[in-house]
């Protein structure tokens, strides 16, 4: 994809898409449940497929979206999903519904991956993917507040998630294409960078995001069987919910990285794991509203952060595609593992275990965060170890350094950019400045400087 990414909606809007499935998962399970006639764990399952389908799709495409280009995968992954969901919509048996199910997920999957590359490029990452979480918040509460008005049975909410792949299909047409030939050789590409800390954090969001989900899968039936509400009454509490989350990644947006990304992972973190203990233990509508609205309004809040800080591992994406995977994994068997619990041991009990998990998953996952900074390179602020030979590598290439990422525990030194007009000028410090001492940098620098 291009290093100069263009308008950001474009991307927001893919993300909504692709994300939208997972936000009406309980809505979905719950309806598989009732109209189906399928036990919870059976309608957890079929759950589990679709966010398995969709973690498939981000594994197979990290890496590649910028070989393709983000327009095609895009446009693939939004007739994938309109075709499955359609199709499990239309359909009334069990595994007619399953195949959609399976198919749209892997189209949901496919778009969240072009949306995470993308979001990875720009500039600020975490404010593009607190304005997609945004979005997706907003169109998943006002389906939240109409779906259970209209009847339906499970085909109405598979039928608004195709609905709104098909209204996000023009904003395609703002996307990149494939990269040329030149670009795809270009020396500066390299290996995946910070594999330890990619894959602590990955696996730090698989369980998070399980846990989450895990919940989130069961809200509907601790609403309806424990605490006794009817399904107006419990989706009103979801749109309510939802609503505060909106609040909540507004004002993370507005903070952005003033308090860097370990203190929101860390205290968001136990902010949630005491709300699902909440949530899973109430037995009025007081206590049920109040877990899941502190959950809902912490909870995009903190996943806003962790997608930043994958994205600034690798401004390619690849971090960002894996670690989304990986979290779709986890939010895949979250709702089979909410349905086994709640089943076996009961809802509160559940609710103990989910976030006690939460609580141990915190610490690595907020080591990540201190460790690394996850602060993206930007043009004029070039860090890495040495600090000339940034400086220079940042002259010859722009002032940007596509691929390169911070090195792990390297003491920081902001380096001015250098402009460079004329392109033989260039190639004179690359052969002056070798590795002959402190004399090749300052021919090099002698000559970057004739303006």
């Amino acid at each position: 994809m291009s290093s100069r990414p263009g308008a950001a909606w474009p991307l927001v809007a893919v993300f909504t898409a692709g994300y939208l499935a997972s936000y009406l998962l309980p809505t979905i399970v719950g309806r598989l449940s009732a109209h189906l006639g399928l036990s919870p764990a059976q309608a957890g399952l079929v759950g589990s497929a679709l966010l398995l389908s969709s973690a498939g799709a981000g594994f197979s495409l990290a890496g590649r979206v910028e070989r393709y280009g983000a327009r095609t995968p895009a446009r693939v992954g939004l007739v994938l999903a309109a075709i499955g969901y359609g199709w499990a919509a239309l359909a009334g048996s069990v595994p007619l519904v399953v195949l959609g199910v399976v198919v749209g997920g892997f189209g949901s999957g496919t778009a969240t991956a072009v949306a995470a590359a993308g979001i990875a490029a720009r500039r600020d990452p975490h404010r593009t993917s607190s304005l997609g979480l945004l979005t997706v918040s907003a169109t998943a509460g006002v389906l939240y507040l109409t779906i259970p008005h209209l009847g339906g049975g499970h085909r109405l909410p598979f039928a608004a998630i195709a609905l709104v792949a098909l209204l996000v299909w023009p904003a395609t047409a703002r996307l990149g294409g494939a990269t040329t030939a030149e670009e795809t050789a270009s020396p500066i590409i390299g290996r995946l960078p910070h594999r330890r800390s990619g894959l602590v954090l990955a696996g730090g969001m698989l369980v998070w995001s399980m846990a989450q989900n895990a919940l989130w899968g069961v809200s509907s039936r601790i609403g309806v069987v424990q605490v006794g509400l009817s399904e107006v009454t419990v989706g009103a509490v979801f749109a309510a919910a939802l609503g505060a989350g909106l609040l909540g990644v507004t004002g993370a947006g507005l903070l952005g990285a003033r308090l860097g990304r370990a203190v929101p992972i860390g205290v968001g973190t136990v902010v949630i794991a005491a709300s699902i203990v909440l949530s899973s233990s109430a037995r009025d509508l007081g206590s049920f509203a109040t877990g899941e609205i502190m959950w809902n309004t912490v909870y995009p809040v903190v996943l806003s952060y962790l997608i930043g800080l994958a994205a600034s591992l690798d401004v390619r994406g690849r971090w960002a595609v894996l670690a989304g995977s990986a979290s779709s994994v986890g939010v895949a068997c979250g709702p089979l593992l909410g349905s086994v619990l709640s089943e076996e041991a009961g809802y509160p009990a559940m609710g103990l275990i989910l976030g006690a998990a939460t609580l141990l998953v915190a610490a690595p996952v907020t080591a990540v965060a201190l460790h690394t900074g996850g602060r993206p390179l930007v043009p004029g602020s070039v860090r890495r170890r040495g600090g000339a030979p940034a400086a220079l590598l940042a002259a010859t290439t722009g002032g940007g350094l596509s691929g390169a990422v911070p090195k792990l525990g390297s003491p920081e030194q902001p380096v001015t950019e250098l402009r460079v007009r004329r392109r033989r000028l260039v190639r004179s410090a690359i052969r002056t400045a070798g590795p002959d001492g402190g004399s090749g940098q300052s021919n090099a620098y002698a000559s970057t400087s004739d303006r």
